[in-house]
């Protein structure tokens, strides 16, 4: 993950991981950097086939420098490790603000805007993009997928006790301290259950959660890496992820500066 030092051009970083998306990442990268707030993105892509990597290389020549940033990796290694690798690597380059997003348009680009405001001035943590906290906004999915991703999180919730409505949500800002304060390499999913493992450490760990409404569209370019056997490891690892919380000492941040405090 080494990369040739620069400053950064903000105090936020939206990661991407990328596989076979050459349809979309020109356009996406594009959306992100012509927002009002100036956001620097990194692409995480696994050894994408189809020249994504090259897409976003020739984009990168075409930028200031720092601006788009790429890391590599030898093969499909999964979408939990793909974060993780960004992670560690905004962390390393000093960002404050650090997004989780999809490439394929289903997050609208405009509300990284909104995840950025309810970290940067109203006080949260950790900002989700939720599908479900106002209802159910989900355009163009078949109404059985609908369906079990609502009530996924519905048991997700219901296990867990977290106070989230869209456990599995995609679409996140975390604070730089929450992914400092986090043993990173002690996340053990990869699929849909490591969104659900992160918010779920996030919140034993006393962090301030804040779900943010947007309205989900399915994609219309490229393929969907969505499997039944991804959603199956949300369903049944997370009575593993509650029953192992039982044994194991999160850390309060917040909670040890209020008592340092008096």
């Amino acid at each position: 993950m080494e990369s040739k030092e620069f400053t950064p051009h903000s105090d936020s970083v939206v990661i991407i991981p990328t596989y076979n998306e050459k349809e979309n990442i020109s356009a996406i990268i594009d959306a992100v950097l012509g927002l009002e707030h100036n956001f620097d993105v990194l692409i995480i892509d696994d050894n994408s086939p189809d020249g994504t990597a090259d897409i976003v290389k020739a984009k990168m020549a075409a930028v200031d420098e720092g601006r788009i940033n790429i890391v590599e990796r030898e093969g499909k290694l999964g979408l939990g490790t793909a974060y993780i690798a960004g992670f560690k690597w905004a962390i390393a380059h000093g960002y404050d603000y650090i997004f989780e997003m999809d490439a394929d348009f289903s997050h609208k680009p405009e509300d990284l805007l909104k995840l950025y405001s309810a970290c940067a001035t109203e006080g949260a943590d950790m900002a989700i993009g939720s599908r479900y906290v106002s209802g159910v906004n989900v355009v163009n999915w078949p109404m059985g997928r609908v369906l079990m991703s609502y009530y996924a999180s519905k048991y997700v919730r219901f296990i867990t006790r977290m106070p989230i409505h869209d456990t599995t949500a995609g679409f996140a800002c975390y604070r730089r301290i929450v992914l400092e304060t986090l043993d990173l390499d002690a996340i053990r999913f990869k699929g849909y259950a490591f969104q659900i493992e992160m918010k779920f450490t996030t919140y034993k760990c006393g962090f301030r959660i804040k779900e943010v409404p947007i309205v989900f569209v399915n994609r219309v370019l490229g393929t969907s890496k969505m499997s039944g056997g991804i959603f199956g490891e949300a369903v049944f690892g997370v009575i593993r992820l509650k029953v192992s919380s039982w044994f194991k000492k999160y850390p309060k941040p917040h909670a040890e500066k209020e008592a340092a405090k008096k």
